[in-house]
């Protein structure tokens, strides 16, 4: 089997949806020119030898739709010859696709391919325009099936007793966490740079436009407070726990790595940063789609002959705090190694960007620590029940 390596990995930042930075910004848009980025950073490397371009998206359809995959790879690089796919695991779309790419490689079947995922929930609601759930399906008693995530949130706070309190203390640090990265700049050297223009009416009714780069993201909140938070009412049950507040935000935003074969590696004598040592994804109830790490993660482990006390670092995407908590006490894990800098409820999760987005995160984070030949996770629950995974050796 051949050795896979990821040789070079950029997001953008993420804005708010619908009314932030990338309002405007179509999300073929947002990946094309991240991974332009990206080449831009390999100026001798000839882009038709590329053997794919793997797109991960939740909601392909509008302005993501149409295999957006082929699209981001004609606009991105700028020639006919790269092939492009889409793929839709939901939250885990974009590591999905570094799995595929990982995979394709280790069986001789590419020795470079482009990965990752682009959304924007702007443009697309979530759910997507016109969602049509099966009525024989439903009627049979599995409605869960197409419940909403906020209500599968709440599900999970009832069954593993997570208090609103907790919730809302997890989101508070989630943001002091965020904020505390960007003073630090911790995030600027894996952000592509991405020039946004707004058109508007002036107060004289004239069209104006506005050009300017967006290289920060756009969720953490320096204003927010525990008793902020607690005021807050819950948005998915009446008598709930599960508020905006302690909620991931709905965001846009696109990442991609470049993952590459060994023997690529040595020949354009390039320095490999990581590689995907192991990937699971699992299925659990629907209701409870929210504890899918806790099946994946033993699962990702147990491929990679690991133990959960030799990861260093985990991004564990905060889909909502009540799971978010849950799979941490299920599975014990270390609070100092998980989200360092914050996650989804500070930062943002724009679906099927995030696996890949977290994996770009975490090997910033990893090289800044200085963590080398070390191992790191990254680890999300997916819509209609279930769970991913993957370890990665870190080597840069």
């Amino acid at each position: 089997m051949k050795t896979a390596y990821i040789v070079k990995g950029y997001r953008t930042a993420v804005g708010k949806a619908p009314k932030g930075v990338f309002r405007f910004k179509r999300p073929d848009d947002l990946a094309a020119e991240t991974i332009n980025y990206m080449m831009k950073q390999l100026p001798e490397f000839d882009k038709n030898r590329i053997d794919d371009v793997i797109v991960g998206n939740a909601m392909p359809e509008a302005e993501q739709g149409l295999n957006v995959g082929r699209l981001i790879s004609l606009m991105g690089l700028e020639t006919e010859a790269v092939p492009g796919v889409t793929v839709n695991r939901y939250c885990a779309s974009g590591l999905e696709t570094i799995a595929m790419a990982t995979a394709k490689i280790q069986s001789g079947m590419a020795d470079c391919i482009i990965a990752g995922g682009t959304e924007s929930m702007s443009y697309i609601p979530m759910g997507g325009y016109k969602p049509v759930p099966n009525y024989k399906t439903a009627k049979a008693g599995n409605e869960s099936y197409y419940w909403g995530m906020g209500l599968t949130a709440e599900a999970v706070a009832k069954e593993y007793n997570v208090s609103k309190e907790d919730q809302n203390e997890f989101a508070y640090n989630s943001h002091q966490k965020a904020i505390k990265a960007q003073k630090e700049d911790r995030f600027q050297d894996q952000i592509a740079p991405i020039e946004v223009e707004d058109i508007f009416v002036d107060k004289n009714n004239k069209k104006q436009s506005k050009k300017y780069t967006v290289n920060k993201d756009q969720g953490p909140r320096a204003d927010t407070s525990i008793e902020v938070l607690n005021k807050l009412r819950p948005v998915f049950a009446e008598k709930g726990s599960v508020t905006a507040g302690n909620s991931s935000q709905m965001s846009d935003g696109a990442a991609f790595v470049m993952v590459m074969s060994e023997e690529m590696v040595k020949e354009l004598n390039l320095e490999p940063i990581a590689r995907l040592v192991s990937y699971a994804a699992v299925g659990v109830e629907p209701r409870i789609m929210g504890i899918g790490p806790v099946k994946a993660i033993p699962k990702a482990l147990k491929q990679a002959g690991l133990k959960l006390d030799d990861i260093s670092l985990i991004e564990l995407n905060e889909a909502f705090a009540s799971q978010s908590l849950a799979v941490k006490r299920e599975l014990g894990i270390n609070q100092d190694i998980l989200n360092v800098n914050g996650g989804a409820i500070a930062m943002g999760h724009p679906l099927g960007c995030t696996g890949a987005k977290l994996s770009v995160q975490i090997f910033d984070e990893m090289r800044k620590r200085q963590l080398n030949d070390k191992y790191a996770m990254v680890t999300m629950c997916v819509g209609t029940g279930q769970g991913a995974a993957g370890v990665y050796e870190f080597l840069k």
